[in-house]
């Protein structure tokens, strides 16, 4: 197999994995607002992602950084063509991350409000953008025979790509659910079972529309199978979360929404395989794993390096996740307000 293959693959798994841990801290982050009901529930919501989230993000730093390294005229084109959005996305993940440690810093309702604003906004935003942002990379933009994109900010606004970013908040919001009920108990536990099921719904009529269309949009691509065959399999393992909740099996219905989210995001990476970017002007202006790799030796580099440190960072994480595994409710909260959530989170240790 190419390196520059192996690469490919190996960045569509670094986005899968960020999709799948950021994606329930998104969800948990929009759901400070819609399912907590008071101020001691919220720290509940955010306790629960506490000792986690920051870890979740640094999927994202090494899916940009491998983007970089290994397709460099990949990494160039979308993010100067993808400017716009990917700084909206960046100033939101700046100011939910701060929010995260400023919340509770002054016992001031008006304070904390301005704070539970910004976590909502921070995970929203990125939760839209992010499908918007891939809708299109799958789709095709306007790249020119120098490699660049052409189109402007509004060209990314197409049905299609609003499409894709429905469907990535609303599978967010229902893996943030089951999250939520996974590691809560009480009446936030059940709340969160029953908005589980509603966005779980609401996802799956979205989702099944967006791989429609992609299949539309991509039925000449290499492995349009293949596609085909994660597609359903996605929309399958979403149906068998639904169940689950349904039964009260949160640990089941979790794995279903991160097969969901796996299956669907890989099923996006093989309708776009050999290509990274193609172009709507020309299929020849295409950016693919030939001409955007870097040479043969860094991608012969960077593939020791990825296999040393790739492993210690999965263990790592799932260390974390198994040490912060308890379910807490709001009779693990200390009354103090200064306490900021995640401070409070890593008391439990």
């Amino acid at each position: 197999m190419e390196l520059t293959t192996v690469w490919f693959i190996l960045i569509a798994v670094l986005w899968i994995g960020y999709f799948v841990l950021e994606g329930f801290d998104f969800g948990v982050g929009i759901l400070t607002r819609l399912l907590a009901q008071n101020d001691t529930e919220r720290r509940v919501l955010i306790n629960t992602i506490g000792p986690v989230w920051d870890g979740n993000e640094v999927w994202l730093l090494v899916a940009g950084g491998a983007t970089f390294a290994a397709f460099p005229e990949w990494y160039a084109t979308l993010f100067s063509g993808f400017y716009l959005p990917l700084f909206l996305i960046l100033i939101s993940l700046i100011f939910r991350n701060v929010a995260f440690e400023y919340r509770s810093k002054r016992p001031r309702d008006s304070w904390k409000m301005w704070w539970d604003h910004a976590i909502f906004f921070g995970s929203l935003l990125p939760a839209v953008l992010w499908g918007v942002a891939f809708g299109n990379i799958v789709r095709g933009v306007d790249i020119d025979s120098k490699k660049e994109y052409v189109g402007s900010f509004f060209d990314l606004l197409n049905p299609y790509a609003i499409l894709g970013g429905l469907v990535t908040l609303s599978l967010f919001v229902t893996h943030g659910a089951v999250f939520i009920a996974l590691k809560t108990h009480g009446d936030i536990r059940e709340r969160a079972r029953v908005l589980a099921l509603k966005s779980g719904l609401a996802a799956a009529v979205i989702a099944i529309a967006f791989l429609v269309w992609t299949y539309s949009h991509r039925q000449d691509a290499e492995y349009i199978g293949w596609f085909v065959a994660l597609a359903v399999l996605a929309a399958l393992c979403l149906v068998g979360a639904l169940v689950a909740i349904r039964a009260g099996r949160e640990g089941w219905a979790f794995l279903g929404t991160a097969a969901t989210i796996v299956l669907a995001v890989a099923s996006l990476f093989v309708a776009l395989f050999p290509n990274v970017m193609p172009s709507t002007l020309d299929p020849a202006y295409s950016l693919t794993t030939t001409n955007a790799a870097s040479t043969h030796y860094t991608l012969k580099i960077m593939t020791w390096v990825a296999a040393i440190f790739t492993p210690l960072v999965i263990v790592y994480q799932s260390w974390s996740y198994t040490v912060f595994r308890r379910r807490i409710g709001v009779g693990n909260i200390p009354p103090s307000a200064k306490i900021s959530e995640p401070e409070a989170a890593h008391s439990t240790r």
